[in-house]
């Protein structure tokens, strides 16, 4: 009789248990199957770059297997990389560091204590300037950005993703519409320069690069060779030929140009006057490794004020005026105007293989010629590596994406050889 009065009461605890154990259960599964959801659905696109499959040791090592396949990948339709998946990729600044290996970079004590400062003038290919960043990468550098006002909306979206997620990469605070050999070129540069000096980073030296470099050293050995200037600046330096000086010679317009720049200065009849102070003339590249305290001085010199105004209406004006400044008596790493010219193969700056010069200063391009220049190939890569510049260009995974592939797997094996043997702090 008790056991019958006591069982609805048994039962309706049975189940109200049973009512809260399921409820408990559907909980936790919800909770499951969000996390789940938000583990293998990442709210951004995490697609980079193409990498292909090639095995970049025997591409070193000119092995005729690989260096063939390399070719055939080069015959076919290459795939694009695209300025909206790294805008895209951008939108997540956590889920791109990590996908980029930002946050595993590795700094020596010499590189804390040694900061380099970069001036990168760009205009297209925003993956390929993510890749020069990213070989060149080091959390106690500063990196200056300047993106061509022409450029497109993709490609400027992607470059201000890229400098968002960086807290060492800017976009410089004025921006230029670049003309091809036009003054602007020089100008997009010095709005680098003078954003970089007021930049709290103390950075030793300043290399300024375009889109297209890539470099052919790691960050520790940089700051090993930038150290040995001892406060020198490098760069192509020489006297004009005749052909040269036309260059600033006379005054010269903006017209329209065929080229992706739109337009480019063209050579009238106006003679122009003299340079300023007598100062004497040199040519040179665009392209310069230069001492701190030589841009302190240049940035507060009326001479180079009155310089930089007389050279508006020149031809290339970046072509002659890093290399007339450095041999200015008294500047602070000063080439001296008696010493002999110094040419693009005597500096470590920078290495472009002309067409004209194939086979007798080096060997043959084995990608593509544009404009005369060499845009590298993958069996190019062992001969750069070895040539003793810190930079080469130019590079294009359009031409050749082995060449720049196989670049970054070999950097990547000599950063982690120097952090075995040195002592590093990892981020």
């Amino acid at each position: 009789m008790m056991a019958r009065k006591l069982l609805p009461k048994l039962r309706g605890k049975t189940f109200a248990l049973f009512l809260s154990l399921l409820t408990l259960c559907f909980v936790l599964f919800n909770n499951v199957r969000r996390n789940i959801h938000e583990y293998s659905s990442p709210p951004v696109d995490t697609q980079t770059f193409h990498k292909y499959n090639i095995n970049c040791l025997g591409i070193y090592d000119l092995d005729p297997v690989e260096v063939e396949k390399s070719l055939i990948i080069r015959k076919n339709k290459l795939e694009k990389d695209t300025d909206e998946s790294l805008s895209n990729l951008t939108t997540n600044c956590p889920l791109f560091i990590k996908a980029r290996g930002y946050g595993d970079v590795c700094v020596s004590e010499e590189e804390t204590d040694f900061p380099i400062a970069y001036s990168l003038v760009v205009h297209k290919y925003a993956w390929m300037v993510e890749r020069l960043i990213k070989a060149i990468y080091s959390p106690v550098n500063i990196y200056c950005i300047h993106y061509d006002e022409k450029s497109s909306a993709e490609f400027k979206s992607a470059i201000r993703g890229l400098a968002g997620c960086l807290p060492n990469v800017f976009i410089t605070s004025k921006r230029e519409v670049v003309d091809y050999a036009g003054f602007t070129r020089l100008q997009a540069d010095l709005n680098c320069l003078s954003d970089l000096l007021r930049s709290e980073v103390m950075w030793k030296y300043i290399i300024n690069l375009c889109g297209q470099d890539f470099p052919l050293r790691t960050n520790i050995e940089l700051v090993s060779e930038l150290k040995e200037l001892n406060g020198a600046n490098m760069l192509e330096t020489f006297r004009p030929s005749e052909y040269k000086k036309k260059r600033f010679k006379f005054h010269h317009e903006l017209r329209d140009t065929k080229y992706e720049y739109k337009k480019s200065p063209k050579a009238t009849e106006k003679l122009k006057s003299p340079p300023p102070y007598d100062i004497e003339m040199f040519v040179g590249s665009a392209y310069f490794v230069l001492s701190r305290d030589f841009i302190v001085y240049m940035n507060s010199s009326a001479v180079v004020k009155d310089f930089l105004k007389w050279s508006e209406d020149t031809y290339s004006p970046d072509e002659h005026f890093w290399a007339t400044l450095v041999r200015i008596p008294g500047v602070p790493g000063e080439v001296s105007r008696v010493q002999s010219d110094i040419t693009g193969l005597m500096v470590k700056t920078r290495l472009v293989k002309w067409k004209f010069q194939e086979g007798k200063k080096y060997p043959p391009c084995t990608g593509k010629h544009r404009r005369s220049v060499c845009i590298f190939g993958a069996a190019e890569i062992r001969w750069l590596l070895n040539c003793g510049h810190w930079f080469a260009n130019k590079f294009d995974t359009k031409v050749d994406p082995i060449a720049i592939q196989c670049l970054e797997e070999k950097l990547e094996e000599r950063k982690k050889w120097f952090q075995s043997a040195v002592s590093t702090t990892c981020t």
